[in-house]
């Protein structure tokens, strides 16, 4: 995981937001999480309120830790945050375990030991992120996949309903395996892709996106001697 996150935090220059399921053990583990994550450059972790293993949040056969486990990890992992500025979100997964009453108490004992956000996972529609956002007031995060437990919502909603950051985890591998897929089946079938070349970078496109120059010689080991 750190070497991923180091990975995608140099090469995007962005904030980076990182899954720590459920903090990978207990709170000593849970805290060189974040610790570790903070090293390799990430911006902020989620954390979530299942028991190890995890299971996907749209997926059925989730259990949960005690409030008090949950809140024991994100206090410790607030007490060590790296800096200020590092982002604990705290997921809960109890709408699709308990109910609905059980992750906003959940998400507001969380939100009192030290996270900074709640992620309310699996829920089902705008009206339960409605009352979520109304039942705990804050910092909220939403994920917007497709294919499971919540239907599509525009960004414009969330923004309205008051969650400022929404992830769209799977989206963009979805639509790239299936051209992958499909460009594939059409090689074997016409052994040419001369008909997918529209939908392909050119090579100018291509440099421009990675922002690489050939004409400028590069190398990892060299560095301004002045």
């Amino acid at each position: 995981m750190t070497l991923t996150i180091k990975e995608v935090a140099q090469a995007s220059g962005l904030p980076v937001i990182v899954d720590a399921d459920t903090g990978y053990g207990d709170v000593d583990d849970a805290v060189r999480t974040i610790i570790e994550y903070d090293k390799a450059g990430a911006a902020a972790l989620h954390i979530e309120d299942q028991v190890f293993p995890k299971r996907c949040g749209h997926l059925e056969g989730k259990e949960l830790v005690s409030v008090e486990v949950m809140c024991e990890k994100i206090a410790a992992m607030s007490a060590a945050r790296p800096h200020k500025d590092f982002v604990i979100i705290a997921r809960t997964d109890a709408r699709g375990v308990t109910s609905m009453e059980d992750a906003i108490e959940r998400a507001n004992a969380y939100r009192a030991v030290g996270a900074d956000m709640i992620f309310p996972e699996g829920l089902r529609d705008e009206g339960e992120f409605a009352v979520f956002a109304e039942g705990s007031p804050g910092g909220l995060f939403a994920n917007m996949t497709e294919f499971g437990k919540t239907a599509i919502i525009p960004l414009e909603r969330f923004d309205a309903m008051g969650y400022s950051i929404v992830i769209f985890p799977l989206s963009m591998m979805r639509i790239a395996m299936k051209s992958v897929v499909e460009a594939l089946a059409h090689l074997k079938e016409h052994g040419s892709v001369d008909q997918l070349l529209d939908t392909m970078h050119t090579r100018a496109e291509l440099y421009d996106l990675l922002e690489y120059d050939p004409a400028v010689e590069w190398s990892m080991y060299t560095h301004d001697s002045e």
